[in-house]
Formats: structure tokens, sequence, C-alpha cells
């Protein structure tokens, strides 16, 4: 088994690194990831956006679930793993950081260079005059149409959702305020594309770099795993740290199964001061 040692060295040894992250990046935030060290569910499946789209019953589940859920996904903070790669990428040694989370902690940590690759959940979207809003502002809704529902207690899952459980049929879902659409969360749905000038700017920063790193994703979605498919295409090495299997397997430099904040900590290690070195030395040479 690669160990993190290896991965450090993968690191050193490669100048302009395109980063790939997914939830197991996001869980010492708190925030609950999907799958199982086998790639399988550990839950129901997401909503889909047909079914959203379709039933308005699916949106009032939603929406319920979204506002117990949304005040912790908004507390939550960056971890160890998002410091490091932000430090990786002050470095200046990534092209981008490509993540499939919508909870923007690479952005808090202090990335720049990040492609939200399913979109964000700080935001929704009118989907009929395509008006984005903040997230905040449809809470402030939810709540005022909805007295009582910011109370009720229920554990947190994936993506500012929560394991509730209730009678939905009256909770009152917000139109749009411009023109009386269906409000959305501003992230891609199972069922529904990647926007294509989101690919294609990913796609263009990883033809420019040397290698992918993986990090905290088994890769399971297509919409993430295409990226390794075209590294190992170009002939550019891939490594993944990733507690369990990843579709990507068989593509592989290098798979580290880790702790992520761990096996990345040697990149928030301070450097060596130059007085320090010599130091070193010269108690070696007496």
């Amino acid at each position: 088994m690669s160990t993190p040692a290896q991965l450090q060295d993968f690191v050193e040894r490669h100048e302009r690194i395109f980063v790939l992250t997914g939830a197991g990046c996001s869980t010492d935030s708190g925030i609950p990831d999907y799958r199982d060290a086998d790639g399988q569910w550990k839950r129901a499946q997401p909503v889909t956006y047909q079914a959203f789209m379709g039933e308005h019953a699916t949106r009032q589940r939603y929406w319920a679930r979204s506002l117990v859920g949304w005040p912790r996904l908004l507390a939550a903070r960056p971890n160890g793993v998002h410091h490091a790669l932000a430090a990786l990428e002050a470095r200046g040694q990534t092209s981008l950081l490509l993540t499939q989370n919508v909870d923007r902690l690479h952005q808090a940590a202090g990335n720049r260079q990040v492609v939200d690759l399913h979109g964000r959940l700080d935001l929704v979207r009118c989907m009929d005059c395509e008006r984005r809003t903040p997230r905040a502002d449809f809470q402030a809704e939810l709540v005022a149409r909805n007295p009582g529902w910011d109370t009720l207690d229920a554990g947190i899952a994936p993506d500012g959702d929560a394991d509730l459980e209730a009678d939905f049929d009256a909770f009152h879902v917000p139109a749009c305020t411009h023109c009386g659409g269906i409000v959305k969360p501003d992230v891609v749905y199972f069922g529904e594309h990647v926007p294509r000038e989101r690919v294609q700017a990913a796609q263009h920063a990883l033809e420019t770099s040397e290698a992918l790193l993986v990090v905290g994703s088994s890769l399971m979605v297509y919409s993430g795993f295409r990226f390794a498919q075209w590294a190992h295409k170009a002939g550019k090495p891939i490594a993944a740290l990733n507690r369990g299997r990843t579709r990507a397997d068989a593509l592989l430099t290098l798979k580290v199964e880790h702790d992520c904040a761990q096996a990345l900590a040697f990149l928030l290690a301070p450097p060596p001061r130059a007085q320090d070195v010599g130091r070193e030395d010269w108690q070696r040479a007496s």
C-alpha cells in the first residue's frame, strides 16, 4: 500500500498539479459524505433533477429538510484538508482546483483558482428567469412562510440536507419573487448536465497540467471520473488520496488510503529557516 511519504514525493515532483476534490474533503468539517469504502451509497440517493422539477411534493420535502439542515452547513468551517490545498495553491503548484463539493469551503480556506463543478449551495436559481439570489435570503423566506420548522431537530445529511421525516403536505415553497418560477439550489442534480463552459475551463487547465491529484473522492460520478480518463489518455500521472475503492483505480499511478488531513499535513509545515539548516550542518560537523 502506498504511503503519505510517497504522496509527498508525488507532489514535490510536479510543479503544476490539477487537483480534483470530493466529499471526503469536508467530512472533518461535519458534512457527511455519500458513499462507503466500496463506493456504494450510504443512504438513499439524492433527489434527481427530473423529480425536483416535476413533482411539487418532492420540492416540499427537499426545501423542508433543507430549511432544517442549512444552518449547520452554514456553520461548517474549513478543516486541515482545505487549508493544505490552499497552501498548495499558495506555493504556486496548482493549475486549478476542481471540486465536486458545493459547500465553498475551499474558497473559505483561501483557494482562488477554483471551479465548482457541481455548483454552489449558497445561491438559489430561478429555473425560468435564471435570476440567482443568496441562499440566506431564500432561507429567511422559507422560515417566514413556515413558522416553527426552524426549531425542528434532525441529523445533518450531505450537502445541507437533514434526516427529517414529517408531513410535508402543508409546507409552503416560495416561488421566484421576480417571475413566479420554480426556485432550485444552484447546484447540478443527478440527471442534470454540468454547464459546458465549466467543463471546458477545467479541461483546459488539465491540459496544461503535469499531473492530477484526486483528494477525497471515489470518482463514482462520471462528471468527475472523466477528468481521470482524460488525464490517463494524455499520459499524465494520477495520484488519489481516498479511503476505499475509486472508479479510477485502474488508471492510478499512486493510491494512498489514509486520512486526508494527515497525509497532506506536510503542506502546512513551515519550511526550515536558513539559519536552522546551517546550525544542523554545524552540529553534524562538530
